[in-house]
């Protein structure tokens, strides 16, 4: 116990450097997923430049392809000759989804602990669910762009993600995982904020500890927290560390406003589900 408060001590402290310092120490797997962000950040690049990028890590190139050619993507069966091809198609969230999907993928296989690589896969798991229910939400709906719900929803545990990437520095927390939830459970909105503003993306009230169950209102869906808020709900796939703390999320229908008609949830629901299981199958390669 000692070593783990001597090092969950160590753990917080350089946690608070970074944060204060605004200079996140991102895990070599997000390599990739950071290139991709300064090429989207810069005027003079295409998406050809990106296309480079995507194909020098095959794993992200060949599940890009997967996804272009699914038919949520590519309805009309375009072919998809390669990755330029497919980032032209899907466009620069859908990139940006599959380059964080995939870091975090290899995160959970490169864990050295049975434990940690249990709660990193099953975090990826989650992730990717609730992406995929997001992306199909912002189809029914219209109201959102589906890739940019898709990427909201890549981003919900990208917190969590980080932390467990860094622990593989402080051995005491795979020792000790029920104690390691209990810290990633504090300093994980923090550090959500700090990654979606390193990304460039907009903070709102629900971005420390993500959309909760702070449900807006309409059915379906008409705002990105709202999409990420049902989808959260929605998804089968627990998040690893809610497990572990003992918390559990309410369903959809406990989140929806009373006169929302539960018969036109359930049908809308039945439509998307076949949007998300595809997605998930690309996704998942």
């Amino acid at each position: 116990m000692q070593e783990f408060e001597s090092q969950a001590e160590a753990f917080r402290a350089l946690i608070e450097q970074e944060l204060q310092d605004g200079k996140l120490n991102f895990p070599t797997s997000l390599d990739a997923s950071i290139r991709i962000k300064r090429l989207a950040d810069d005027p003079d690049s295409s998406l050809d430049d990106i296309a480079k990028v995507v194909m020098t890590e095959p794993v992200l190139s060949a599940r890009l392809v997967r996804v272009a050619s699914s038919v949520a993507l590519n309805p009309h069966g375009a072919a998809i000759n390669g990755a330029a091809d497919a980032v032209r198609r899907v466009g620069l969230s859908t990139v940006r989804s599959l380059a964080i999907a995939v870091a975090a993928e290899q995160l959970a296989n490169d864990q050295r602990s049975y434990n940690m690589r249990i709660v990193a896969s099953g975090l990826w798991n989650h992730s990717v669910d609730v992406a995929c229910w997001a992306h199909a939400l912002a189809r029914l709906s219209r109201a959102v762009a589906p890739d940019s719900a898709l990427f909201g929803g890549m981003m919900i545990d990208i917190g969590q993600f980080y932390l467990v990437a860094r622990a593989s520095q402080f051995p005491a927390m795979e020792n000790h995982i029920d104690r390691f939830a209990a810290f990633v459970d504090e300093w994980s909105g923090p550090l959500r904020v700090a990654i979606l503003e390193s990304f460039g993306l907009p903070i709102d009230d629900a971005s420390v500890s993500g959309p909760g169950d702070a449900y807006g209102g309409a059915w379906p869906p008409s705002t990105l927290t709202d999409m990420l808020c049902a989808a959260l709900a929605i998804t089968e796939t627990p998040n690893a560390f809610d497990n572990l703390l003992g918390i559990e999320r309410k369903p959809l229908e406990a989140i929806l406003p009373a006169h929302i008609s539960r018969d036109e949830v359930v049908s809308a629901l039945a439509e998307a589900r076949a949007d998300h299981d595809e997605m998930r199958a690309a996704m998942r390669g």
